[in-house]
């Protein structure tokens, strides 16, 4: 495993983490704040998962908040 870092995309937008980073560190460092919902790679992933779900390069995740209001 090299220490090269992940270059992912959050929401569309180019980010870069860690060799080894979670889906939680994505959740971090794109500072959204619950309520959320969050998929990697259009694959729904539950929230008490996020530290566990290792992310890959190129990832490619979502993180969507409910639209409220009618």
């Amino acid at each position: 495993m090299s220490d090269t870092p992940l270059q992912v995309l959050i929401n569309q937008a180019p980010h870069t983490l860690p060799q080894g980073a979670t889906l939680a560190d994505a959740v971090a460092l794109a500072g959204i704040q619950p309520p959320f919902a969050a998929a990697v790679n259009l694959q729904f992933v539950p929230r008490g998962q996020y530290g566990q779900h290792a992310l890959a390069n190129h990832d490619k995740i979502e993180l969507i908040s409910p639209i409220t209001g009618g």
